[in-house]
């Protein structure tokens, strides 16, 4: 006679049955890949090959010395240096803006909110589109008007100097309206009684109750915003494809563009995998530099 399975083994053995198939999706579909990605950019593998050849750090080593994949490296720090603080700091100062103007004119504060948040809704290619038509060397709005109050016409997307920063601009554009929206709730739920205590204690400037209560406050909403922002910095993509393509002369080359020019179009597997294990550091390292620099201010409630 089999002896009677005790409590804490049924506790485990239902945990298993509720929580097991989720564990073998997502080792199916992250962490295999995932594994099967990093061998893979230890290899020569092209797709298509029958064979495969261990080559080391070789794919590493030609990602950063060719100068075609430092351009890429160096374009998205340039990329994500750029438009992560400006997107976090113009939408925290939009969010302000609108929370306080929510007291006394909520519908010009609905409004508003909606025409921040449309980019984000909108199709990135669509808008991409738009953009290149308003920055057109020759016949876009920005351009015309640069001539028409006596100022240079920048090429914005031919000038190699110029052009990741034209990209960043728009980066910054289409990410405002998502952070305004976290931002905004994380408005919404600080106690007002602190506002109070603030100025009975001698706090009654707008600017220093933002930096004695708002902004500490804030914390957990700044550290989320700032790691979801920077790595959607470093995989961007869609705007590159669209407008530049990555030219002129790789100057508006990504490692996210690279990798899918090298995996997708030359079918460079091995050394696209390379670009992504490599990416993938990236995205860890800032992510744990943001923590380690924000989490000191982080205030839970």
């Amino acid at each position: 006679m089999m002896a009677p399975i005790s409590r804490a083994w049924r506790e485990g053995l239902t945990d298993l049955y509720l929580v097991g198939p989720t564990v073998l999706v997502l080792a199916a579909l992250v962490f295999v890949p995932v594994l099967i990605v990093f061998v893979l950019s230890f290899t020569d593998y092209q797709l298509g090959d029958r064979s495969v050849t261990f080559v080391g750090f070789d794919q590493y080593v030609a990602l950063f010395t060719d100068p075609i994949g430092r351009r890429a490296i160096t374009n998205t720090l340039i990329y994500v240096a750029v438009m992560v603080p400006s997107s976090i700091l113009l939408a925290l100062l939009v969010a302000t803006r609108l929370h306080g103007m929510a007291q006394w004119s909520p519908g010009l504060s609905r409004f508003l909110r909606a025409a921040y948040f449309l980019p984000v809704a909108a199709t990135l290619v669509a808008m991409a589109l738009a953009w290149q038509m308003m920055l057109h060397p020759s016949i876009g709005i920005v351009n015309m008007t640069l001539v028409r109050l006596g100022l240079p016409a920048p090429a914005w997307f031919s000038d190699r100097g110029l052009v990741i920063y034209t990209l960043a601009l728009i980066g910054i554009w289409q990410t405002i309206g998502y952070n305004m929206v976290l931002f905004l709730a994380g408005l919404a739920v600080i106690p007002r009684h602190l506002y109070d205590a603030a100025e009975v204690d001698g706090v009654s400037s707008a600017w220093s109750r933002f930096w004695t209560v708002t902004w500490p406050m804030l914390g957990p909403t700044t550290l989320f915003v700032a790691v979801i922002t920077a790595t959607a910095g470093f995989r961007v993509f869609e705007t590159v494809a669209a407008l530049t393509g990555g030219g002129p002369a790789f100057a508006s080359d990504t490692l996210v563009y690279a990798l899918y020019r090298e995996g997708f179009v030359y079918f460079k597997v091995g050394y696209a995998s390379a670009i992504t294990v490599v990416f993938f550091v990236f995205v860890a390292l800032l992510t744990f530099i943001q923590y380690g620099l924000l989490q000191k201010r982080v205030h839970y409630r």
